[in-house]
């Protein structure tokens, strides 16, 4: 019988273990068909998931923990056996997430959260427009401490991601079907651990370089003692970071100084052990990477290595693919070069960017209206002499330019003409010559000719014509054609 019973527990442990000790490339498919699903909210799970649930001793409404790693593009379902000890059940393949690792910041910048998150039973939706979700509580007690802020980061379905981590809506139904009966058995808040990877030695190593470290290092305390003892950690906020498991007779405040507090001797003593091995790969991990850095990719990045797994799918399935997939070690001063002319390409296309709104600015009527620019070369001394000013036009000769004859310059007066006869002789002998081509001007224009010769023989309207010995006669004025309206 004892025999039995050692083989009966064998049989369990080794199917346990193939359902919990995967590799980073089996995941598990979701066994559902969700054409037949007639109510997303009473969907009962699949026959074998509760067959490994029995194995493995976890009653149907135990309390589950989801742990997410981005890099690896892993969702976790762990739950709670009779000992209320925690163990893998479900690990998926995550469909989307969006932006870079690291912890998301602000509104818009993509990032999907990273931290501890409880989850409650009003934080789950099952009316969302991605199938179903649940919301993650972003932003937490940490995160509001430290300025954090954005809304309506879920986990839901649809594949699709801007700030979320988006599963298959098959995914996304066993998932909440899980959450649902662990509620039903009295659980009150599901932990989320959001992480950006695993935090074993070498990865930690590998990420040295991040500018993110410090926050992950804080983060890598609740993983390493969820590690430890395989049940999720107490999490509290103090002095706007996290602590792990800590007692205390104070109040914790995220923002204040935080209470007397202490570690339990049993994890002391746990953790002692635990980060002596660590230690010890650590310093093997940073001679494995000595003069090493990780290249973190962008998220385009990312989504051209799985751009195949689209061909045939709807637009709403966007797979963004693993982060380790898609980065690569580099050598140090390879990725410097690497940042240097990204940084550069930046900067220019923010120039360009500027410039366009320059442009914007000067738009009229849907037409881009450039401002020209001045001339800086000096002009020529020569060509300024040359290029008189254009002769300054009347106002009156816009009205029938080609029948008004230009301006004339005024006679010289009868007394000027007997004053000096010389001027006066001469003067006849310029008028009396005609140029030839005058002479063969057509008859029709005749009669301008005369008029304009007839005004530049008279004498102006308003001068005054003195002969010796008589009386200053003031001569009638006649009134041009344009002023028609006066009397």
């Amino acid at each position: 019988m004892r025999l039995r019973n050692l083989v009966i527990t064998a049989a369990v442990a080794a199917l346990l273990a193939g359902c919990t000790n995967e590799t980073l490339d089996s995941f598990d498919k979701a066994e559902v068909d969700i054409k037949s699903v007639k109510n997303k909210t009473t969907y009962e799970l699949s026959g074998r998931i509760v067959a490994n649930m029995q194995a493995a001793n976890m009653p149907k409404t135990s309390p589950i923990m989801i742990r997410i790693f981005k890099e690896e593009g892993a969702l976790e379902i762990w739950k709670a056996d009779a000992t209320n000890r925690f163990a893998k059940l479900r690990e998926y393949k995550i469909c989307a997430w969006s932006g870079k690792l690291g912890p998301k910041v602000k509104e818009g910048d993509r990032q999907a959260p990273e931290g501890f998150y409880p989850i409650s039973p009003g934080q789950m939706n099952p009316n969302s427009s991605y199938y179903l979700a649940i919301n993650t509580g972003f932003p937490n007690r940490y995160d509001a401490a430290n300025g954090r802020h954005g809304t309506n980061l879920m986990i839901h379905g649809a594949c699709s991601s801007s700030g979320c981590y988006s599963m298959t809506d098959e995914q996304m139904q066993e998932i909440f079907a899980l959450a649902r009966d662990a509620y039903k058995g009295g659980q009150q808040t599901i932990q989320l651990q959001a992480l950006p990877f695993r935090m074993t030695a070498e990865n930690m190593a590998r990420h040295k370089n991040s500018p993110n470290i410090d926050f992950w290092n804080m983060l890598k305390v609740g993983y390493d003692q969820f590690e430890i003892t395989k049940r999720p950690p107490e999490v509290n906020i103090c002095e706007k970071k996290y602590v792990f498991n800590q007692q205390t007779d104070g109040k914790f405040n995220p923002a204040g100084a935080c209470p007397a507090m202490s570690t339990p001797p049993s994890m002391q003593m746990a953790l002692a052990s635990y980060n002596k091995k660590y230690d010890e790969d650590y310093a093997k991990a940073l001679k494995k990477y000595d003069g090493m850095v990780w290249y973190e990719p962008s998220e385009a990045e990312r989504k051209a290595i799985v751009a195949k797994d689209r061909v045939g799918k709807e637009l709403a399935y966007a797979p963004t693919g693993r982060s380790i997939d898609a980065g690569k070690l580099m050598k140090a001063e390879d990725l410097a070069e690497l940042e240097a002319k990204r940084a550069e390409l930046a900067e220019a296309k923010k120039a360009i960017e500027i410039q366009a709104a320059e442009l914007e600015k000067s738009t009229r009527g849907g037409k881009s209206v450039p401002v020209p620019a001045e001339n800086p070369m000096p002009r020529p001394v020569e060509q300024a002499a040359v290029e008189a000013p254009a002769a300054k036009k009347s106002f009156w000769s816009l009205f029938g330019a080609k029948d008004v004859a230009e301006p004339q310059a005024a006679p010289v007066s009868n007394s000027l003409t007997e004053a000096n006869p010389a001027a006066a002789e001469k003067r006849v002998t310029e008028t009396a010559t005609i140029p030839a081509k005058a002479a063969q001007t057509p008859v029709k224009d005749a009669k301008p000719a005369a008029a304009a010769e007839t005004a530049a023989a008279a004498p102006q309207a308003d001068a005054t014509v003195v002969a010796p010995g008589e009386m200053t006669v003031e001569q009638p004025q006649k009134k041009p054609f344009w002023k028609f309206w006066a009397k």
